[in-house]
């Protein structure tokens, strides 16, 4: 993109910055500029200047005046599920009448029901939805979003997903990050072969998913009675070796390895660590690997939050992505998981900001050219309708988005 923006009038600029995960007492530290201005040319940020000052600009430059707002860096979503059929709203009365999880899946409910409606429906079905999905996270100021397949969990409907992710890079503004994650479940088809399923994941749906380059990352959902800690082992290090990163969902309900792995390999994050102990902090720590919190699916789900400020004391980098999923957080709202992060994880501002910017971004790839203001990083940012970052945290349910700069 070849035109040049200039945004005056910034009452407060606040940004973390650097090009890789912040960690420990760094998470904390924002840098702010006041009464700033930035400069944005072909896509690329050129100059940040403060105290009124203005950088030089070309006479054809857009104009945008803040009119003394806040600005931070464009928000990144770094965990979703965000691309699937059907909803499972009618769960919500059997859950209030008591009845668990293994209760709804056998009433056809649970995870394999959205197996069943994403496999039954077509690609362009798909892409409408999540297009609309993206539209609503844009309004939000997030300007990035991974985005997981995983309920398909067979080769063809996984593929479907995936094409429809690559879609979505191609056709919406927003940066977006495909992931697989065909070791999300066993479907029903595999029911107590878990090892023969591992065995089509690791055999035909990653070598299919690698030969149409559909995928960045491979992730798996290490947990008692999904995937253990072995099996998951066997599917990331197959998906490395096609050329993929590996992620991982552990310790969400049980500590039973993941988090060792996740060290080990090393991933380049894992993801939800409620029940992750002292040990399996020690393996995060030691691997560099970011611990993306999910304090919305803790809510929902009314379960236990993830221990933050822990995992800040042993020098692990945290981000704070939503989960959307249309079973465990059928929500987008990443301000909700914000002013979670500020109540329920004991989390500082500065340290939220951090942790849906730069370590969200470093989480999905992204630290390069995303996550703060920084010139020779790319142009997004937000323009809020609030003063700072601690009324972002603190009034939570409004939108304060005034304007995204995308470029």
């Amino acid at each position: 993109m070849s035109r040049s923006i200039l945004i005056k009038n910034i009452g407060l600029l606040q940004t973390p910055q650097g090009k890789i995960s912040l960690r420990g007492a760094a998470q904390g530290q924002n840098k702010k500029f006041k009464d700033a201005a930035v400069f944005i040319e072909a896509g690329i940020i050129r100059a940040i200047t403060e105290n009124g000052e203005l950088p030089d600009y070309p006479e054809d430059t857009e104009i945008v005046d803040a009119q003394g707002r806040f600005v931070t860096p464009g928000l990144t979503d770094a965990h979703t599920h965000l691309v699937f059929g059907g909803w499972r709203q009618h769960e919500v009365p059997l859950k209030l009448r008591g009845a668990d999880y293994l209760d709804i899946l056998a009433a056809g409910g649970g995870i394999l029901s959205t197996v069943e409606a994403t496999r039954q429906a077509t690609e362009d079905e798909l892409y409408q939805k999540s297009f609309a999905f993206l539209d609503e996270v844009l309004a939000q100021g997030v300007t990035c979003v991974e985005i997981k397949s995983g309920y398909g969990l067979e080769t063809a409907s996984e593929l479907k997903q995936l094409r429809v992710v690559q879609r979505l890079q191609e056709t919406h503004s927003i940066e977006v990050i495909p992931t697989f994650l065909g070791a999300h479940a066993v479907p029903c088809e595999y029911a107590d072969r878990t090892d023969e399923y591992v065995k089509l994941v690791c055999r035909e749906m990653i070598p299919a998913t690698a030969k149409e380059e559909l995928a960045e990352f491979c992730d798996v959902f290490c947990e008692k009675g999904v995937f253990n800690a072995e099996q998951s082992r066997e599917v990331l290090m197959c998906a490395m070796r096609h050329g993929m990163k590996a992620k991982i969902h552990a310790d969400e309900i049980e500590e039973i390895g993941g988090t060792q792995l996740a060290g080990e390999l090393p991933a380049i994050s894992a993801e939800h660590l409620i029940a992750t102990g002292e040990n399996g902090m020690e393996d995060l720590s030691a691997g560099g690997t970011t611990a993306v919190l999910l304090p919305g699916t803790s809510l929902y789900l009314n379960k236990d939050f993830a221990n933050a400020r822990n995992m800040i004391a042993h020098d692990i980098p945290v981000a704070v992505a939503t989960d959307f999923n249309p079973g465990s957080c059928p929500s987008l709202n990443i301000g909700l998981c914000m002013m979670l992060a500020y109540i329920k994880y004991r989390m500082t501002p500065e340290e939220i900001l951090t942790a849906v910017t730069l370590n969200a971004a470093c989480a999905v790839g992204r630290g390069e050219i995303l996550g703060s203001l920084e010139v020779g990083k790319r142009g997004a940012l937000v323009i809020w309708d609030a003063p700072d970052m601690e009324t972002l945290c603190y009034r939570f349910g409004s939108n304060f988005v005034n304007t995204v700069i995308l470029t």
